[in-house]
């Protein structure tokens, strides 16, 4: 409140946005829901929910067995390509030949990494010279 010993003539009121942690955690669980769709053209005056459709198109889910996707659900149209096997066309260099950490259970584990093909290893000495006095 802002005014003349505190009248409160004025209000002020700011918007939060959640942790960024809580807003990634989200969008995570929408993107692994996210469905595959198609579309289509018949019903383009209204959807089956009644509700008008401006862009005269509609989101149908690619398996018929699945439900129409909602309005705050991710969708996509092509399955993504396989990263694990080199695409020149696509730009896709694979995972051969690729450094990963054995001991990792993240992105750069070797068991991620290799798309669970199996992995070598091998072991590096590495001789540096100190700056010793």
């Amino acid at each position: 409140c802002h005014g003349m010993s505190g009248s409160c003539t004025v209000k002020t009121c700011w918007m939060r946005l959640p942790n960024f942690r809580v807003v990634g955690d989200n969008l995570k669980d929408r993107f692994d829901g996210a469905s595959r769709v198609m579309v289509s053209n018949a019903g383009s005056l209204r959807g089956q929910t009644g509700k008008r459709n401006r862009y005269n198109f509609q989101l149908k889910p690619f398996n018929p067995d699945h439900k129409p996707p909602g309005t705050k659900d991710l969708v996509y149209f092509e399955p993504s390509p396989n990263f694990c096997d080199r695409n020149p066309k696509l730009g896709i260099q694979g995972t051969h030949s690729r450094q990963c950490n054995d001991t990792s259970i993240g992105v750069d584990g070797c068991d991620l990494m290799c798309c669970g093909r199996g992995y070598r290893t091998q072991e590096v000495s590495v001789v540096e010279r100190c700056a010793c006095t």
